[in-house]
């Protein structure tokens, strides 16, 4: 006890915590320098990059360079996002430009405001939109994709239009398929039954009325010499506000193909699709199959309104896959013309149904091969319903894998949550008088109290 007590031991105790302290933030700086690791906390990973980027930038071939102009007090706001790019891959460089200093270099490269970030990788040369992720990632995949893209819709049957932002419309789905360096148009194949050779992707999207016999034709003519489509095709309602066409020709097109659309309405009895605020009428989908579109959406929900079922079977020259199937909950109906069903009818259909599949026709050409979607929803992809969970994300991995482009399938990162806590009248008096009467009221008691007690 004298010996802990001596003022050498304490000296002596004292400078070894300093010397472990001083060496614990050596060691710490160093491996900082060396290994510089960072953690997102927030719900929406909002700071950290995508996996569609992670997977772009891992998988490059050969070396790329992110060169960022501006002035040179000004590096900091970039810094955080492009230094993100060059940790994923020794093969990504970045360097930072003041146009001021070498005005130049600037001037060889087309340089003319500040802000600007060019991407190169091998003698190809982008300019980022912007300087956030989505715009640095864009200029990525249109250096790496040589070709032009371009998704067409089909119109003039009744079906939603990529220029309507009403909550029908397809403006959103256009938006984001501009996001992934995709071109949209519309075309009318009423007026031309054909397909213009330009079109990489065509969009059948929720007709209401029948396609004739030429469009069905100009379609199969398209997808069977190699072109790919995307088929969303409603259940054939009767209801007086809502009728939708039968298409028996596009049907039986598809059926040649191996899917046959039924004519029922899935209704989803699942109670985590009614905690969702989902009615029955929506199918909600939590499991998938392991086509590429949908493999890497384990643990994602998505949402389709007003579905039909469908059977699918290979062909002589077509290969059908399931993509996902209502839940075990789900029942079919095949009353179309009322809006009351009966979940208790016994010619209903019991669940699990397919509701989408992916299929892929031999052309018998080398280096050719037509592949089709169909999803028996059209409303899932509307302004409405795109941004519910995993919808998003579905409508461009379809759109990657159908244009080739399966290295760009993935989850696209979340936008940033909406945590506003809405609360009625009665709430937020309830809040004020504890917060400026029954709070402070209890200090000043809580004080009177010590007081008298000393006292």
């Amino acid at each position: 006890m004298q010996f802990l007590k001596a003022r050498q031991t304490k000296y002596a105790a004292y400078a070894t915590v300093y010397i472990l302290v001083v060496l614990a933030i050596m060691v710490a700086n160093i491996l900082g320098d060396r290994y510089n690791k960072s953690y997102d906390g927030t719900a929406n990973k909002r700071y950290s990059l995508s996996d569609q980027t992670v997977k772009i930038v891992k998988g490059l071939k050969q070396d790329a360079t992110i060169t960022y102009f501006d002035q040179s007090t000004r590096f900091q706001r970039t810094r955080d996002v492009l230094d993100q790019y060059a940790k994923l891959s020794p093969k990504v460089h970045v360097e930072y430009v003041d146009p001021d200093k070498k005005p130049q270099f600037a001037r060889d490269a087309g340089i003319k405001s500040y802000g600007t970030a060019i991407v190169q990788i091998g003698a190809r040369k982008e300019e980022a939109k912007s300087t956030t992720e989505e715009g640095i990632t864009g200029a990525f995949i249109r250096d790496l994709k040589n070709n032009t893209r371009t998704v067409c819709f089909v119109s003039g049957s009744g079906e939603h239009q990529i220029d309507d932002s009403d909550r029908n419309g397809y403006s959103q789905l256009k938006d984001l398929l501009g996001k992934d360096e995709y071109s949209t148009k519309s075309i009318n194949l009423l007026q031309k039954a054909e397909i213009p050779n330009d079109c990489t992707t065509l969009v059948v999207g929720g007709p209401t009325s029948d396609y004739q016999q030429p469009q069905v034709d100009a379609i199969k003519k398209y997808v069977e010499d190699g072109g790919r489509a995307l088929f969303m095709l409603d259940p054939p309602l009767k209801l007086r506000r809502s009728e939708v066409g039968e298409n028996d020709g596009l049907a039986s097109l598809l059926q040649s193909w191996g899917v046959t659309l039924n004519k029922d309405l899935i209704l989803d009895l699942n109670p985590i699709g009614q905690l969702a605020g989902l009615g029955p009428q929506v199918a909600l989908v939590t499991s998938y199959d392991s086509h590429p579109i949908v493999s890497e959406m384990k643990g994602t929900a998505t949402g389709f309104p007003l579905s039909r079922s469908m059977e699918i079977k290979n062909g002589d020259k077509t290969t059908v896959q399931k993509l996902f199937s209502s839940s075990e909950s789900s029942l079919a109906t095949t009353n179309l013309s009322s809006p009351a069903v009966d979940p208790n009818d016994p010619k209903n259909k019991k669940g699990p149904m397919t509701i989408a599949a992916a299929g892929s026709y031999t052309t018998g050409k080398e280096n050719s091969q037509g592949r089709f979607v169909v999803l028996g929803s059209s409303s899932w992809a509307a302004n409405s319903f795109i941004r519910f969970n995993g919808n998003r994300d579905l409508a461009l991995n379809a759109m990657n894998w159908l244009s080739s482009d399966e290295d760009l399938i993935s989850i696209r990162p979340k936008e940033q949550d909406d945590r506003r806590i809405t609360m009625t009248r009665a709430q937020l008096t309830w809040v004020r008088t504890t917060s400026q009467f029954m709070l402070p009221l209890v200090v000043v008691v809580a004080g009177v109290a010590v007081w008298w007690r000393r006292r």
